[in-house]
């Protein structure tokens, strides 16, 4: 493998790595998130990575991050500065993305958002709707010029599932997995079929809502932990792209360092 770039998309759950030699993905990796974690710490584990697939640090030429846990945010350039030896691009303010955004307030949209949106326009073109299942569940709206016009955050499937639990006396968690029956015929069928079937219903309503504003030949993109999970319980979303976000910080570096 030639030099390569590594791209760091830090999510509230997990740390999603990848590494590109030119435009193809050849490595990726998923590890949890821990905002105490020191640059030493994650450079141990990056190391670590690279160790078991055969990678040597040495070829890592730059590096492109998406962070929304700010607190992370020192130990991350600390480890590229010390151990890969290179200043990472921290995707914010400044950083040009090719994205206009067509909000109120721009700087209150999350990088990650900004970042799915450069992919997925180069990707698939516009309008087109991009839904990213993370800790969070965000709607994004992508005009025919790919431009981020806005969307909708709602509570993602571990979070809706975690807050009836704490909430109840007498409920617990269950596996998320979707029953046969939408009718549960039991505390455990019943709780699984509103968390998952519910959670379809808000797929379906919030894309069928956009569409009428974006028009009906909209598409619709997953990507994020959840995707493929609920893309195979709806016909409504088109295409599952699992390192969306990844793709976004390369092309983002290449806008910005060339």
């Amino acid at each position: 493998m030639k030099m390569a770039l590594l791209c760091v998309d830090v999510g509230n759950t997990n740390i999603v790595i990848g590494l590109f030699n030119q435009e193809a993905l050849v490595a990726s990796w998923r590890v949890a998130t821990r905002s105490d974690l020191t640059a030493d710490e994650l450079a141990v584990i990056v190391d670590r990575l690279f160790e078991l697939k055969g990678i040597n640090r040495k070829l890592i030429h730059g590096a492109s991050v998406c962070s929304v846990v700010p607190g992370l945010n020192r130990a991350l350039v600390g480890m590229c500065e010390s151990y890969l030896h290179l200043s990472p691009l921290f995707i914010g303010p400044g950083v040009r993305t090719g994205v206009r955004v067509l909000v109120e307030n721009p700087k209150e949209v999350g990088a990650d958002r900004i970042v799915n949106t450069a992919a997925a326009y180069h990707k698939y073109g516009g309008p087109c709707i991009l839904i990213d299942f993370g800790t969070a569940v965000t709607y994004d709206a992508i005009s025919e010029n790919g431009e981020y016009l806005g969307g909708a955050i709602a509570p993602g499937l571990m979070i809706s599932l975690e807050a009836l639990v704490q909430r109840t006396a007498q409920l617990r968690f269950v596996e998320p997995t979707a029953p046969q029956s939408v009718i549960g015929k039991s505390t455990i069928t019943s709780i699984q079929s509103g968390l998952m079937w519910g959670f379809v219903g808000q797929v379906e309503g919030i894309i069928r809502r956009i569409r009428k504003e974006l028009g009906k030949n909209t598409k619709v993109i997953a990507t994020g932990g959840d995707a493929m999970m609920i893309a195979s319980l709806t016909r409504v979303i088109e295409t599952v792209d699992p390192f969306l976000t990844l793709e976004g910080l390369r092309i983002i570096y290449g806008l910005n360092r060339g």
